[in-house]
């Protein structure tokens, strides 16, 4: 499946520091491993039927800044990314409104491409759509099937099977045990199955924690012929064999929400094991949640922030940009609707400030050493910030301190802005695309 196109990123001068991220599994700062000289990064995609909120931004503005400072790094990057096209939300909202729920996936992801390239993320390497791997993910199941990792649980009516993961066999055959990724306790754990997709009170289950590897077909529901039987895949299990299928093992990176954490980071991870026998990523990293009117943003509640509904209405998606990168990456906030006014007041000073760089010379009097071979102080700056845990928030302190500073930018630290914060001077802030010609691509 195609992604979006990618945005011009400048090359900066000299190399930045692979970064140290949060690693829910310890607890701690670490340096993700590379295979073979790439860093490998999966993150969740979007289950398309009501894209994209800021929420969803900030996630992928977060990994979209660390697949920039591992490139500034002079670091290979693999990036892999899924779109949950057939899930119960999506036929939920399908049934709901009386649109196909194929027609309601691929519109949603056409208008989260559109999103994506508004706010200057660099796409995936591979964007891969759930559909688009079912049989695979069905020879995966029957492998767990065979391994004794995985059993049938017959509906009540005994008309179908659903398969579902043995975590307590898990647990005995391999290396992986029940809050490995999380760190959570049982009762939370049972708790966030509950409230987050996963089904413990399902009779039959060898244990409430296991999870659903393939939904039996029912009328009315889309299904495939498979070797498991006809229907389709699981939640967990999609991500396992889409990172299996794109990406070195371990995944250097596996990232996404922290409301991903449980159950579905521990499980997918947990399939990982059982299917390969490695350990599935190096480091699970996560985003805050983003509330907005005093509660998180959730497609539930209608409580939701539109990217694409901010920048009809005439935002700049730079200032959409420069507000969620003012909060850390991994810390719960909210959004106010000041903020963006306050983002497009930094926008403006950012971009009057980067006016001088075309004709202030890079570099200090005396260099043996071409114009524009040298970092800037403010790229060094802005280096060391993304390298302590991807800290946005001291990024854009050190512009603002440049920019107060009277001193006129350079080339260099233009581009630094550019290819590390995502953010574009070179346009003047008044100078915005028409909103009518910012829809929602097509094929």
């Amino acid at each position: 499946m195609r992604s979006w196109t990618a945005p011009r990123v400048p090359s900066l001068p000299g190399a930045g520091t692979p970064p140290v991220l949060h690693d829910t599994a310890t607890g701690s700062l670490r340096s993700p491993r590379l295979v073979e000289g790439t860093a490998s990064l999966y993150v969740c995609g979007i289950t398309p039927y009501d894209a994209t909120h800021l929420g969803h931004a900030s996630t992928y503005l977060a990994f979209d800044t660390l697949v920039r400072a591992w490139t500034d790094a002079g670091i290979d990057v693999a990036y892999a990314q899924n779109t949950t096209d057939v899930d119960d939300p999506l036929l939920e909202r399908a049934a709901a409104t009386g649109v196909d729920w194929r027609e309601l996936a691929a519109s949603q992801t056409d208008l989260f491409r559109s999103d994506m390239e508004h706010l200057a993320v660099i796409p995936p390497t591979h964007y891969v759509a759930v559909t688009d791997v079912v049989t695979d993910v069905a020879r995966a199941v029957t492998h767990l099937l065979e391994s004794g990792a995985a059993y049938r649980v017959p509906t009540p009516d005994g008309a179908v099977d659903d398969v579902y993961f043995d975590v307590r066999a898990a647990e005995r055959d391999t290396s992986w045990h029940l809050g490995l990724e999380s760190r959570l306790d049982l009762d939370a754990m049972t708790r966030f199955s509950a409230e987050r997709g996963g089904d413990p009170s399902r009779a039959g289950k060898r244990d409430p924690l296991d999870p659903l590897l393939w939904r039996g077909a029912r009328e009315g529901e889309p299904s495939w012929d498979s070797p498991v039987g006809e229907g389709r895949p699981g939640w967990h299990i999609e991500c396992t064999v889409i990172a299996a299928q794109t990406l070195p093992a371990p995944i250097s990176v596996n990232g996404g929400g922290s409301d991903l954490v449980f159950p579905h980071h521990e499980m997918s991870a947990a399939h990982g094991i059982a299917l390969t026998g490695h350990r599935y990523a190096d480091v699970f990293a996560h985003t805050g949640m983003v509330a907005y009117s005093g509660e998180k943003m959730s497609k539930s509640l209608g409580n939701l922030v539109k990217v694409s509904e901010l920048v009809s209405g005439g935002a700049d998606p730079r200032a959409i940009r420069l507000a969620v990168a003012a909060h850390h990456y991994r810390s719960d906030w909210e959004w106010f609707d000041d903020d963006l006014a306050a983002a497009d007041d930094r926008l403006r000073r950012w971009t009057t400030w980067a006016r001088a760089a075309a004709v202030t010379p890079v570099g200090v009097a005396g260099d043996s050493e071409p114009a524009g071979d040298l970092p800037s102080a403010l790229l060094t700056r802005v280096r060391a910030a993304l390298a302590d845990d991807l800290d946005t928030p001291s990024a854009l302190d050190a512009v603002d301190q440049a920019v107060a500073s009277g001193a006129p930018a350079t080339r260099v630290d233009v581009d630094a802005v550019d290819a590390l914060l995502g953010v574009d001077l070179r346009r003047a802030v008044d100078d915005r695309p028409d909103p009518d010609s910012m829809s929602p691509l097509t094929d």
